[in-house]
């Protein structure tokens, strides 16, 4: 039977060696998205994951999907684009645009897990400094970006999104360039896919993930000031 979690936002969420093979990852259910759960899921390697009309989900998949941030992959064609300076950088500047436009994308695919209560929790997280997005802009006009919770050394993406060709991948490798620059050695990016996989994302078991997870949360890393230190030029 699946765990409930309890009402408390300090309850404790099952080990996650507990998480289901089938669906991958499936580790427990109910709670609510206070900051206080969300933090401590986020800090044991567990996301919440759901659509409207279902009760809220936590998930460990395994294996995970990790970036090294000192190793992500940057093509030929896109070192180019990103020499060119076409596109301008931010971070912090559109947070909520960012996630709303994550979930419109999805939602006109196949569904969105972004609901109206995920994006009012991140958000507050957010708020309290915990929760980042990286903005890529042509004209002004907001065309690509990322978002995630960072921890420690560990950033969290949650998800990413392109109005115009290659603009979330020019927001993952700015964010690399960036996270390594001041410490961070994980980017958890959850579940594996092709395209994550293009831009340097490996595999690793639970354990090993685990393990990195821990080290990466404890470390004493910190970005004190995330717009200006991305207004900061960097070199491709």
């Amino acid at each position: 039977m699946l765990p409930q979690l309890a009402d408390s936002p300090d309850a404790p969420f099952p080990p996650v060696e507990w998480a289901a093979q089938e669906p991958n990852g499936l580790l427990a259910w109910g709670g609510d998205l206070h900051p206080t759960r969300l933090m401590r899921a986020y800090a044991r390697g567990i996301f919440p994951w759901y659509t409207d009309g279902q009760p809220i989900l936590w998930w460990s998949p395994h294996p995970r999907a990790v970036i090294y941030p000192s190793e992500v992959h940057i093509s030929r064609r896109l070192r180019r684009l990103l020499r060119q300076r076409r596109f301008r950088v931010t971070a912090d500047r559109h947070f909520k645009a960012v996630i709303r436009a994550c979930g419109d994308l999805r939602q006109d695919r196949d569904g969105t897990w972004i609901t109206p209560q995920m994006v009012d929790a991140y958000c507050e997280l957010h708020r309290l400094g915990h929760a980042h997005s990286v903005e890529v802009l042509l004209n002004d006009e907001l065309v690509g970006g990322i978002y995630g919770v960072a921890i420690g050394g560990a950033f969290f993406g949650e998800s990413m999104f392109s109005l115009v060709d290659n603009t979330s991948k020019l927001a993952l490798v700015h964010l690399c360039r960036r996270l390594d620059d001041a410490g961070f050695t994980l980017l958890d990016c959850q579940m594996v896919s092709p395209h994550l996989q293009r831009m340097g994302a490996v595999s690793v078991k639970r354990r090993q993930f685990q393990s990195q997870l821990r080290q990466a949360v404890g470390a004493a890393v910190a970005i004190d000031d995330w717009p200006a230190w991305f207004s900061q030029p960097l070199d491709w």
